[in-house]
């Protein structure tokens, strides 16, 4: 058979007795690759789906999305939540925001689906987990994943990238066991650190994903101890940061700062480290050496710091400020002398892993000042664009703001150095054309020959995506739980009737 025949070669999957649609249905490396060659058309090369898109709290993906735009990236973006009523909304794009296709609220979301099932409109195995559910948790996954299934099929959008292993994740790996639409994802965090008790485990996620990005070399080692078996699948692709609006000369230069201001920034949380960060400067305040820190976000423990700071004596030069927007949070970027985060791991195991802050730092030319944690030395180069202490020893953090504090020279050097590693590192560009590369070569994305012959590098992905997707032609998927309790139920009904 010719390589051709081979990819028009039609089949079908049984489950015992329980015919599997879904598989009749996945693109598996047949007539789509090579009708991929003669499209043309303005469709989407893939989509994202987060679960909540976007919002002030990860800016990072409404950037990632931006730049893949800029890149001449078709996408269709799903957002599970309904973020127009979020605070600060309006600080993105009004386009960025009208191109999002919002899932209905929970109520109308079970309607629709329901509607679809009763009109025979959903593949079997969508039905047949819907039946046999009952009232296990993260249910909602399910209609979220239909609906997104449906939406993305007759858009024929045939990949989905989300962030976080958590909803949006555990909403794709259901859409692909029901539509057989690849997806992907990009872990950060807690989201792969902390254990949970979901159906759809992180195992799963890992496991049945056509590649797996994660932020850090230090989780994509984490994620290939933990699953050694799916190793070859992860991959490291950081966030990326915009240098541009970043880099923009302060006003005054950091040196003439009087006093010299340390700033930090992020959810007011036992991972951040606050809490030694105001510790670590009630010991600048008892030698003696002037410094303003501002403290910005909000979040569960700002009762707890306040206390803090009103025990230690600290209000005079330690202040929580609150949540600021991006432009706000940029101009105190470049009023002050360094940035601190001394991130801690929590009780429960959470912890951060390259808070994307340290990166605006950088770019924004301050050395910064955190800790020997996951990702973090893949940032701050400790003694070239910054300090990094053990996790909580606030006496090492307050040591090496102090040498900064009074060293105006030795800070901008390593805000210096600090610019450098973000420019070679984490431009937005360089990281979104990574990821790109990425879903390319393993996920099913639409061929595009005008994208490709602006990045030729394309090309080979496209190659290597061909292959995979050939390749998943043969995995035989076994079937979910929810078809054998059919079989099962259909085994005893007729047993029954022979009785």
């Amino acid at each position: 058979m010719t390589l051709g025949g081979i990819f028009f070669a039609q089949g079908s999957v049984e489950a015992g007795s329980v015919e599997t649609e879904t598989e009749r249905k996945k693109d598996d490396g047949r007539s789509s690759i090579l009708l991929d060659m003669k499209d043309s058309s303005k469709r989407a090369n893939f989509a994202y789906v987060f679960e909540r898109f976007p919002s002030f709290t990860q800016t990072f993906c409404a950037r990632e999305v931006e730049s893949m735009l800029r890149l001449g990236v078709n996408l269709e973006i799903l957002s599970i939540r309904d973020t127009r009523e979020e605070k600060q909304i309006d600080q993105f794009p009004s386009d960025l925001l009208e191109s999002v296709r919002f899932l209905p609220e929970e109520e109308v979301l079970v309607e629709t689906v329901n509607e679809w099932k009763k009109n025979d409109e959903l593949p079997q195995e969508a039905v047949l987990t819907l039946r046999h559910w009952g009232r296990e948790p993260d249910k909602r996954r399910i209609y979220e994943a239909i609906y997104v299934g449906r939406t993305l099929q007759q858009l024929g959008v045939r990949h989905a990238h989300t962030h976080f292993a958590g909803v949006g994740a555990r909403t794709c790996w259901w859409m692909e066991q029901f539509f057989g639409i690849s997806y992907s994802f990009t872990g950060h965090a807690n989201d792969i650190f902390e254990r949970t008790d979901f159906e759809v485990s992180l195992e799963k996620l890992v496991e049945d994903a056509a590649v797996v990005a994660t932020v850090s070399e230090y989780t994509a080692d984490y994620l290939k101890d933990r699953f050694p078996r799916h190793g070859l699948k992860v991959h490291r692709a950081y966030n990326g940061i915009d240098l541009e609006s970043l880099s923009a000369a302060p006003s005054k230069t950091k040196g003439d700062l009087d006093p010299p201001k340390i700033l930090s920034v992020g959810r007011l949380i036992e991972k951040k480290g606050f809490d030694d960060l105001v510790t670590a400067c009630a010991m600048l305040r008892d030698r003696q050496i002037r410094f303003q820190c501002k403290i910005v976000g909000d979040g569960p423990l700002q009762e707890e710091l306040e206390a803090a700071i009103s025990e230690y004596e600290v209000g005079d030069c330690v202040r929580l400020v609150g949540p600021k927007s991006q432009e706000e949070i940029k101009k105190m970027l470049h009023e002050s002398s360094v940035f601190a985060l001394p991130c801690v791991t929590e009780k429960a195991g959470g912890k951060d892993n390259l808070p994307t802050v340290i990166m605006e730092a950088m770019a924004a030319r301050l050395p910064c000042v955190s800790t020997k944690l996951a990702g973090v030395p893949e940032m701050v180069e400790h003694e070239v664009t910054g300090f990094l202490a053990e996790e909580r020893q606030p006496e090492k953090i307050a040591d090496y703001l102090a040498q900064l504090l009074n060293d105006a020279e030795l800070a901008k050097k390593m805000g210096e150095a600090g610019y450098a590693r973000a420019e070679k590192l984490f431009s937005l560009e360089k990281t979104s054309t990574r990821l790109l590369h990425l879903l390319w070569s393993r996920g099913s994305v639409r061929f595009d020959l005008k994208l490709v012959s602006q990045i030729p590098s394309l090309l080979p992905a496209t190659l290597r995506q061909w292959m995979f997707r050939f390749c998943r032609r043969f995995h035989r998927r076994s079937p979910s739980r929810f078809v054998l309790a059919e079989m099962e139920a259909k085994r005893r009904r007729k047993a029954s009737q022979v009785g």
